[in-house]
């Protein structure tokens, strides 16, 4: 089982390493964000005209090349500071430049693992914040909570969603989306276009992403279940290069077993 300070440490670094990758990409793709660049602010800030003044004049400032590049190093800082402890300072900081970004995109860069962060940042800033109303081990629970809550239904509605589409009931969908996965297309004689594994793989994915809210049931069962996910997030990265899903997640899964603890 995993003591209370054991699991803040491992979500503050897996925090920091999942957050410095995500600016580092940021940072090799400011060539294609700047003035010139094909996803230019001129191009984008359009999608503001209809918003306040000082919002308009507010993004212009941020997004305006040199601006953004120093925000950019400014969040690597933040998040390499949680490597030593969260701080007020860092969650605010680290808190607003990803909701600064994720308006930069157009609402969000690389879909969930955006707004995962984000939960995990809401629910540091949480801790921090409750620490001023009570006692510090009572206030970084309420945040690892917030956490467990928001990753544990992630897994929840995903698979809800799949239960519910006939698609996915009978298989098809798997192959569909691995055949468009950068290993693809799928020969034609590929396991996955077995009706008898797409069945078993399809339905194995339901049912262990709805049954995740059994992770808290206790620490062998949410280890368990987190295992399963790290193994799902690594291969949904291997085959489809989504990196930020594996980290963003794996984030998450120090507050779950410390969660699974305590009920």
């Amino acid at each position: 089982m995993m003591s209370l300070y054991s699991s803040i440490r491992a979500l503050e670094c897996l925090c920091a390493i999942s957050i410095l990758i995500q600016t580092l990409e940021f940072l090799r793709l400011q060539s294609a964000t700047r003035a010139d660049g094909i996803w230019a602010w001129s191009i984008q800030h359009q999608e503001l005209a209809h918003s306040s003044h000082w919002l308009q004049k507010l993004a212009a400032f941020l997004y305006r090349d040199r601006n953004h590049h120093v925000h950019l190093i400014i969040r690597a800082v933040a998040a390499s500071s949680l490597f030593f402890g969260a701080s007020l300072t860092s969650c605010l900081l680290l808190f607003f430049s990803t909701l600064v970004l994720l308006i930069r995109w157009r609402g969000a860069f690389n879909g969930g693992s955006d707004f995962m962060t984000l939960a995990v940042l809401t629910g540091l800033l949480i801790a921090q914040l409750a620490i001023f109303f009570a006692p510090p081990a009572m206030a970084w629970k309420a945040g690892l909570w917030y956490i467990t809550i928001q990753s544990i239904s992630s897994y929840f509605v995903s698979g809800s969603v799949k239960l519910f589409d006939r698609h996915w009931r009978n298989g098809n969908a798997l192959a569909f989306f691995i055949n468009g996965a950068i290993f693809g297309p799928l020969k034609s004689n590929s396991i996955f276009y077995r009706r008898w594994f797409a069945l078993v793989a399809s339905w194995s994915f339901i049912l262990w992403e709805c049954s995740f809210p059994l992770a808290l049931a206790g620490p062998a069962w949410a280890i368990t279940w987190c295992a399963i996910a790290a193994l799902f997030h690594f291969l949904v990265f291997w085959h489809f290069g989504l990196n930020r899903f594996f980290w963003a997640w794996l984030t998450t899964f120090p507050a779950i077993i410390y969660c699974s603890s305590q009920l």
